[in-house]
Order: structure tokens, then C-alpha cells, then sequence
């Protein structure tokens, strides 16, 4: 067996002496995860920490439990291929897509489009400026789509930001035509309440449906007024994307109160967030099955009809999970991992303080046929090397690793890094390879790290909110037959059957 560690040869034991200020106290306050309001996936304002906090971190990297600052770590099966550093004109790096030997790659100022055809040496093939806070990614034949989560004075990519209470901002789908990969044309802009978070493909031969998830109404904006109990549907024709359209908004919690009834939150559940619309939405359309991280709530529901789809089981966790963040189905659909973004992403939470719980992967199992299937809670997983307080950490996105008969996962971990992960064994998860950096910073909480991490055709790929895009090979007898499935295609959210892919062996 490939040994894990290489140069960590401690337990990481930190984040035991008394909390940080700031965000930090209102975090790790004793009891249930007290929920910190999500601040869309940005990375918090640099923290300060208490100097008991950066002395600790000091002595941890000269004792040898938590790497330098900066510098590149990783287990004896993960080869470090390539880094290719975030411009300085654009904004923080966000989510990933792929398609043939491209890797698209979002960022808060607009999108980055790299020729990975050798992955030790990638290639930037265009660089498009189109500004709005998240501009998560997707493609979809010749047409990438842009989820834009920030007021802006128009749908152009020449905007400016203007309060979500002026009648006339704008925020919500962007979608370009992406034929000649060197030049990409802004062809269609479809407004969505309360913006675009993130968006889900759901695609069919002619159309493209797109699932838009967003939260956080207020009686103030005109555009996003509570209750936001639901999703925005999107309608693309292929052949004519510039009549993309809203056909719907289907109601996922339906309820009697102002939000709906999802999960209403403190003080009813205290450290939960309270649910007012969807975070993620991974859809598996090869099942007509879809998993939504909502907020307070994680749902399965199916999308035999995309533009209705229809929720057949909701749990909660009001003990462990602050906010369900993201799912990923396993590749026999009988499993779903959600994510628990634990302070909105600027929190360090991955020390001994917090827990191995809370702000971890929550593994379910999916029992029963149709529509008397059930989410049953099963495990959690969660990195167990402590980062400084110094570090935001916690689980965040994440792909499968197609092996048959394994359930295997990379995730990204913020300034944890990168984690590769087994769950075949839904109680006792465990991970079998790893790769980060060291703190940013050993004086104050700044916020970095991996925001996604995804496997396609053969490697790793990790786009760094501040670093850039790192390539990683991951040579491990546990994950070597993914190398011999191949796609054409990957959106992470809308989950391929890689079962097929298996049959073809």
C-alpha cells in the first residue's frame, strides 16, 4: 500500500488554546455550530487572531506538524505537475468545467479558458472580463454558462455594482458562445430572482435546462423578496440561446410561513442556517435524480420532468451542520455526500476545537425504490489535518473518482488543500492521498486556498482562489482504473454515468 505521509510525522494538534477574536469567537462558541451569515463563497476580509493563536502557528511549522508558509505539501502518491499562477487583473479564482482538452475556469472577474491537452504545461487560450461575485462555470457543446451573484447596473460585461435595492440591477445568468475557444461571444443574459449563486445543467438534445440556486431574500430588493422557497428554471434552446427565458420556479419547501418551510433556523434550531432558497444542486440525469444542498436542509428529489421537479425525501441536521453547501452522488446512485460550509467558507475550522463534525462531509445512504426512497445518515468525514488558525478550512467542492466498485472522492478543503477520499464504506470513510500549502499568512486569518478540486481524463485539477490552477497526477493503485475512463464533458454538477463507461471495458 502507498503510504500516506510524508512530511507530516505528528498529529496536528492545534486550535486547542482560547479562540480567536472576531469571526472566530462567534464560531467556535461551546455547544451546537453557531452559524456564521454566508458571505457568498468570498473569502472573509483578512481576521486578526489572538497572538497565542500566531505563536502557535509559528511553533507548529518549526516543529513540523503544519508546513511553511506557502509551501507545497503532499502524500507520496500525489505528483505536483503544474501551477499556473491567478492573473493580477482578475478576481478571486471560483469553480471549474471541462470539455475535451479545455478547462474553463471562473473567477470573479469574468472566466479563464486553458488548453490542458498536456496537462504538465497548460496553456491560457482566453482570458474574458465580465465582473459579478461567484461566476461559477459550465459548458454545454458550444455554450458556456456564467452565474453572476452580485448587483450589478446591467447585464453587460462593462458593469458596475449597484445596490440590490434599485429596481433596475441586475444579476443572474450570463451565456456565451464558446465555438472558437479563442474568442467567445456574450450571446444571452436571462435575469433570475435574487441572482445566480450557482447554476446545475440539466441537457438535453435541443434545449438546456438550468437550474439557478440562490438565497438570502430581502423585503428591501425588488428583484429577490422573501419567500424564496425554491429555484429559478432556465430554458436554452441550442440553436437560439438568445431566447433563453425563465419557464419556471418550483417550490421545494412549501410552507405557510414568510420563507416557506424549510428549516427556519435559530432560534428555533440554533447554529443552523435558516433555509430561504438552495446553495448547490447536483443533478444525475442518466436516474432522473437531483440532490440539493439548501441551505438548512438537504434534499433528493426527481427531474423525470426538469422543468417540475419534485422533492421525495428532505433531512436536516440541526446538531453538526451549519450549511448544507453542495452533494455529490455516488456512481450507483444509492449514496449522496452534502458538504457543510461551516462559516461561510472564512472560518478555520479544521482544528481540534471544532471537531471532526462539524464542518464535514455528511455520508447518507439512499434506501427504497421511487418515490419511498430515503436519505438515511450513515458517517462524516473530514480532513483530519489540523490546519492554524490562521487558515480558513472546511469541505468544500468536490468530484468522484470513477473506479468500479469503490466509492472514491477528491474535494477541495480551502486552505486544507486538496483531499482524496474513500467512502465504499459509508461509516468509516477515510483518506488515501492529500495535497496543500502552507498558511497564507501566520499573523492573520486570510483567506485562500482550493476552492474546487475535480478528477477528469487521468488528473486532478484545483483551481487556488489566490494561486491559480494546479495540476496534480495521482498514482495509486486504488485509483489508477479511472484512468482509463475518459470523457468528453464534465460540469462536476451534473453528474455522467460513469457506470456506462464501465459496460465499455
Amino acid at each position: 500500500m502507498t503510504p500516506l505521509r510524508t512530511t507530516h510525522v505528528r498529529r496536528r494538534r492545534l486550535g486547542v488554546a482560547t479562540a480567536a477574536a472576531g469571526l472566530l469567537a462567534t464560531l467556535l462558541t461551546a455547544g451546537p455550530a453557531v452559524a456564521v451569515p454566508d458571505p457568498g463563497d468570498a473569502p472573509a476580509p483578512p481576521g486578526t487572531v489572538s497572538a497565542q493563536d500566531q505563536e502557535e502557528a509559528r511553533a507548529a511549522i518549526r516543529s513540523g506538524e503544519i508546513p511553511p508558509v506557502d509551501q507545497v505539501v503532499h502524500s507520496d502518491n500525489i505528483t505536483h505537475l503544474a501551477n499556473v499562477p491567478r492573473e493580477a487583473f482578475t478576481g478571486i479564482n471560483s469553480d471549474l468545467a471541462f470539455q475535451g482538452r479545455y478547462a474553463f475556469a471562473g473567477n470573479y472577474d469574468g472566466f479563464r479558458i486553458f488548453d490542458i491537452s498536456n496537462p504538465s504545461s497548460p496553456k491560457t487560450v482566453a482570458q474574458v472580463l465580465c465582473p459579478g461575485s461567484q461566476n461559477d462555470v459550465s459548458v454545454s457543446g458550444n455554450l458556456l454558462f456564467l452565474s453572476t451573484d452580485s448587483s450589478r447596473s446591467d447585464s453587460s460585461c462593462s458593469s458596475t455594482t449597484q445596490p440590490a435595492t434599485e429596481k433596475s440591477s441586475w444579476e443572474g445568468m450570463k451565456i456565451f458562445d464558446i465555438s472558437d475557444k479563442r474568442n467567445p461571444r456574450y450571446v444571452a443574459a436571462v435575469e433570475t430572482a435574487c441572482g445566480s449563486h450557482t447554476h446545475t445543467l440539466v441537457p438535453e438534445r435541443r434545449n438546456v435546462y438550468v437550474y439557478v440556486s440562490s438565497y438570502s431574500p430581502n423585503a428591501a430588493f425588488p428583484d429577490c423578496k422573501p419567500p424564496h422557497d425554491g429555484i429559478s428554471v432556465i430554458k436554452v434552446p441550442r440553436k437560439a440561446p438568445e431566447k433563453a427565458a425563465v419557464v419556471g420556479f418550483p417550490v421545494l419547501f412549501p410552507g405557510e410561513g414568510p420563507d416557506g418551510g424549510g428549516n427556519p433556523g435559530a432560534p428555533t434550531n440554533p447554529g443552523v442556517s435558516k433555509t430561504t432558497g438552495c446553495h448547490d444542486i447536483t443533478v444525475l440525469p442518466s436516474k432522473d435524480l437531483a440532490a440539493g444542498a439548501c441551505m438548512g436542509d438537504g434534499i433528493l428529489f426527481s427531474i423525470e420532468d426538469p422543468e417540475n421537479p419534485v422533492v421525495i425525501d428532505r433531512v436536516q441536521d440541526n446538531v453538526n451542520f451549519a450549511f448544507w453547501h453542495s452533494a455529490t452522488f455516488n456512481q450507483k446512485a444509492d449514496k449522496v455526500v452534502f458538504t457543510d460550509e461551516l462559516g461561510g467558507g472564512g472560518g478555520a475550522t479544521c482544528n481540534e476545537r471544532i471537531g471532526p463534525n462539524r464542518g464535514a462531509d455528511g455520508i447518507y445512504d439512499i434506501t427504497g425504490k421511487g418515490k419511498k426512497r430515503k436519505l438515511v445518515f450513515r458517517g462524516y468525514f473530514k480532513i483530519d489535518r489540523h490546519q492554524a488558525d490562521t487558515e480558513n478550512c472546511v469541505a468544500h467542492n468536490g468530484s468522484l473518482i470513477p473506479v468500479k466498485g469503490r466509492d472514491l472522492m477528491v474535494q477541495a478543503w480551502y486552505q486544507g488543500g486538496v483531499s482524496v477520499w474513500d467512502f465504499t464504506d459509508s461509516a468509516r470513510p477515510k483518506e488515501i492521498a492529500y495535497f496543500e500549502r502552507g498558511p497564507l499568512s501566520t499573523e492573520r486569518l486570510v483567506g485562500g486556498g482550493s476552492w474546487s478540486a475535480y478528477y477528469y481524463n487521468g488528473h486532478i485539477y484545483s483551481n487556488d482562489m489566490v494561486k491559480g490552477l494546479d495540476v496534480l497526477k495521482l498514482d495509486d493503485r486504488r485509483t489508477d482504473p479511472a484512468k482509463r475512463v475518459r470523457m468528453h464533458e464534465l460540469n462536476v454538477q451534473t453528474q455522467p454515468d460513469y457506470l456506462d463507461d464501465f459496460d465499455d471495458d
